[in-house]
């Protein structure tokens, strides 16, 4: 039996901001519904890793033999541009080393705290297998997907990581779903530059700057260095705009943290990026997925742009 006090306690210690518990399920019906109609539509983009193993993500207990409970974890990453120097001109996300290692490693640690072992207790899941973390969070009692998508934890904000353990255990206490608070407010929607959010939570992802500069190949449609703002990275204006993250905490993670190097670049640094550059500057970086290639397709965009405008 797991004990649902202690989880949180141990997961407060280890750094995370919050901790849920939640029975595991097979996704609500009506949400399992829109999910396939948001595929359906294209609005994946060539995402095919969204679409694999379908199944799996709309039933945990499929990626589980034996599952009955999910803790769900937030980890805090924001840090006021004051304190990235030259790295605002990427996503706040990817400034310091790659969330994936960092969330393994914090949740093995939660695992062992607990007295559990991956693959023999369950498994840990962080962006790495096909699980909706965004509606276990809300199961989990965290917080809700808010109009952007982003999940948003009430008093804090949007700048989290999720992660996952996925337990073959029962728990002695199991929180209730939070309730969506976004009211009428449409900030986020009317922020994004590019017209990508839907207005239900979910966006299109042929039109998003973080999908278009991270995960699409090749050349970008064109117009797109004109919207980019001063980010050639993903995007953080539908954060920005979002009133939650007023109250968003500081990270005290130092593994979050830009590395001095990235926080001394300046926009002729980047213009004139070298493979070796990029190899330093982003060894353990989640901005390796976008490749040098996708990197410096970015910044030349952004910067032909500003040319253009002058």
């Amino acid at each position: 039996m797991l004990h649902s006090d202690q989880i949180k306690a141990e997961a407060k210690r280890l750094g995370f901001y919050a901790a849920g518990i939640a029975p595991a399920a097979p996704l609500d019906e009506e949400y399992a519904r829109r999910y396939k109609a948001w595929l359906a539509g294209g609005h994946q983009a060539d995402m095919a890793w969204i679409e694999n193993n379908l199944e799996k993500r709309l039933n945990p207990c499929l990626l589980v033999e034996g599952a009955q409970t999910i803790v769900s974890v937030a980890l805090g990453y924001y840090l006021p541009d004051s304190q990235a120097g030259g790295a605002v001109s990427l996503a706040r996300y990817a400034r310091g080393r790659d969330y994936h290692d960092v969330m393994r490693e914090r949740l093995k640690a939660l695992m062992a705290a607990l007295g559990l072992q991956d693959y023999v207790d369950g498994r840990i899941f962080c962006d790495t297998a096909p699980i909706d973390e965004r509606y276990w969070a809300k199961q989990c009692g965290l917080g809700w997907p808010g109009r952007s998508g982003q999940f948003i934890i009430p008093g804090a904000g949007t700048y989290f990581f999720l992660g996952e353990l996925v337990l073959i255990h029962p728990a002695d206490h199991y929180d209730q779903p939070t309730t969506g608070r976004c009211g009428e407010c449409r900030r986020c929607i009317d922020a994004c530059p590019t017209g990508a959010l839907m207005g239900d939570g979910t966006l299109d992802a042929r039109r998003c700057l973080s999908y278009l500069t991270i995960e699409h190949r090749g050349e970008l449609p064109i117009g797109t260095g004109s919207k980019m703002g001063s980010c050639f990275y993903g995007c953080d204006r539908c954060a920005e705009a979002c009133p939650w993250n007023r109250f968003a905490p500081a990270t005290a993670e130092k593994d979050f943290q830009p590395k001095t190097q990235l926080k001394q670049m300046t926009a002729t640094n980047w213009q004139s990026l070298t493979i070796e550059d990029y190899r330093r500057l982003f060894k353990g970086s989640a901005v390796k997925r976008a490749g040098f290639e996708g990197l410096t397709r970015n910044i030349q965009a952004l910067h032909t742009a500003e040319d253009n405008e002058e």
